[in-house]
């Protein structure tokens, strides 16, 4: 492969119907993304029979043979040495610098874990937390912790402000993010000590951000911020309320166009209003939860989604290391102390 290429490394194991939904997922990335090359790992004989369908995707792929696979019901602590795993050689690839990123819709506790273990946390990151991409109203906002760490302290969300603040930038270009953590109340004297410390953390910080206060789950969807910084339970159950909630809604409108006889006549006036409500809530299109904090770039794809959300799992990851996300991360904390912060946030609390 050309040294000049972007080299995304694949677990082409992960995922429920791998390694055929990833093949095509990658037939689909690379047409987007010419200047991508792959490194597959898995069982080649299965990975071979799906790619030998796609002559213009074999000249920029090669595979590299394991004969294990991390399965959905494993462990992580069952799989996070062995090394003979697509899984674990597909991280290690990035670690060796052969690869510049890692794209795997496999077991999420194990991928999180062998990535943490080979990859580690940046220096001064004290944990790496995951975050994905949402719809709001009029656009799209990013989240985190959606569920690495259950419990968090003042400085874990004041880095994760400030990771969060770069993902924003990098991947949905806007210059200045609007920064919230996520609270039960908008007064100050709402939520979690933890919540209040790293509110004057973020603030007495040289972190630059435009950080607006707390933000209460209902107003999520509303376009007030662009980042949602939370612990790894609360963010997890805000994410998976929001999913719920939004199949629920589909769900009814095409059960209420089903049983209304007038909903039906007039359909096709809205279907072109319907197909962007369709379109915008479509989880394909936000595919993708980023580990962030590591000395590497590792994405974890939904285990059942299709081609086209396992393309957009790879677009993120190829957009992230053009824009060299992790680098930045990387020079952003070392401009600040949060230890220090950490002390000076508890005098002014009381």
């Amino acid at each position: 492969m050309s040294e000049n290429n972007l080299v995304i490394s694949i677990d082409a194991m992960g995922g429920d119907n791998s390694p055929r939904v990833v093949i095509e997922g990658l037939a689909i990335a690379a047409k987007k993304n010419p200047d991508i090359r792959f490194l597959l790992f898995g069982k080649e004989a299965q990975i071979r029979a799906t790619l030998d369908n796609y002559p213009q995707l074999q000249r920029v792929c090669e595979i590299r043979n394991a004969d294990e696979v991390v399965r959905n019901e494993d462990k992580p602590s069952s799989v996070i040495r062995n090394k003979n795993t697509s899984m674990y050689m597909a991280i290690d690839a990035v670690r060796k610098g052969e690869a510049q990123a890692v794209v795997s819709a496999g077991n999420t506790g194990a991928l999180m874990a062998i990535s943490k273990m080979v990859l580690k946390t940046i220096q001064k990151i004290h944990r790496p937390a995951i975050v994905s991409m949402m719809p709001h109203i009029n656009g799209k906002y990013v989240m985190l912790d959606l569920g690495a760490n259950t419990e968090c302290s003042a400085i874990n969300l004041a880095e994760f402000a400030m990771m969060g603040d770069i993902l924003a930038r990098c991947a949905l270009g806007i210059a200045r993010p609007r920064v919230a953590l996520l609270n039960i109340g908008a007064e100050e004297m709402k939520g979690k000590e933890e919540i209040h410390k790293a509110a004057q953390m973020i603030r007495n910080s040289h972190m630059n951000i435009d950080f607006i206060g707390y933000i209460e789950p209902h107003e999520i969807p509303n376009n007030k911020a662009d980042v949602i910084v939370a612990d790894g339970f609360t963010g997890n159950i805000a994410l998976k309320s929001i999913e719920g909630t939004a199949r629920l809604v589909m769900r009814m409108i095409k059960n209420a166009v089903k049983g209304s006889f007038l909903a039906k006549i007039g359909l096709p006036f809205m279907m072109g209003v319907v197909l962007r409500i369709k379109k915008t809530m479509d989880p394909r299109l936000y595919n993708g939860a980023m580990f962030v904090g590591l000395n590497g770039l590792s994405v974890k794809s939904h285990g059942g989604t299709d081609a086209l959300g396992f393309s957009v799992a790879v677009n993120n990851a190829a957009s992230l290391v053009r824009q060299n996300f992790v680098a930045t991360i990387r020079n952003e904390i070392e401009k600040i102390d949060l230890d220090e912060l950490s002390q000076e946030a508890i005098y002014d609390l009381y």
